[in-house]
């Protein structure tokens, strides 16, 4: 089952920053990242979503590639697969790209943006929905982020624990 913390942070940059520092450490295999979003709460009170999943391009780039095989199969039994693989790469991109822009992959759009609106102007907010974890490393990697928990599914222990990490507190890394 998967984990889901949302912290909110000050700035309109550090959601973005603690992202990026997540995606060094997903590849160091220490956090397996289901979905994750940043959400920027302008001056204005706008909410935006920085969604870390592009299904439109993933979407669209896999419809090419299907569509041009599967055109060149049609095309060779009309004896054109030339002009079979172009017209069904480019249906294929074109219904690819659809699929993408209607697809919600891990976190609900809708959940996401009403929770944006309760953080501050010019603040931003990280939903990360994990898979799974070592909480240790993690919360050692992160020792330096000031943040606030907005909303979570963890344990009480993990969240105290969290809490602390981003608090200040020297004895998160500490075992209970």
């Amino acid at each position: 089952m998967s984990d889901l913390v949302v912290i909110g942070f000050e700035n309109t940059q550090k959601a973005e920053e603690v992202l990026w520092r997540l995606r060094a450490v997903k590849s160091e295999q220490l956090i397996d990242l289901e979905d994750a979003v940043v959400v920027v709460r302008d001056e204005k009170g706008e909410v935006h979503l920085k969604q870390s999943f592009n299904l439109i391009h993933f979407d669209s780039s896999s419809g090419l590639l299907s569509g041009g095989l599967l055109g060149a199969f049609v095309g060779m039994l009309f004896l054109n697969p030339a002009a079979g693989m172009l017209i069904g790469s480019m249906l294929g991109a074109g219904a690819g790209a659809l699929s993408g822009s209607l697809s919600d992959y891990g976190l609900d759009d809708d959940f996401i943006e009403s929770l944006g609106k309760t953080i501050p102007l010019n603040s931003s907010a990280l939903f990360i929905l994990a898979r799974k974890a070592q909480p240790d490393e993690i919360l050692a990697e992160l020792s330096d982020i000031r943040g606030k928990i907005l909303q979570t599914t963890l344990s009480p222990d993990q969240e105290r624990r969290l809490r602390k990490t981003l608090a200040g507190s020297t004895e998160t890394a500490a075992k209970p």
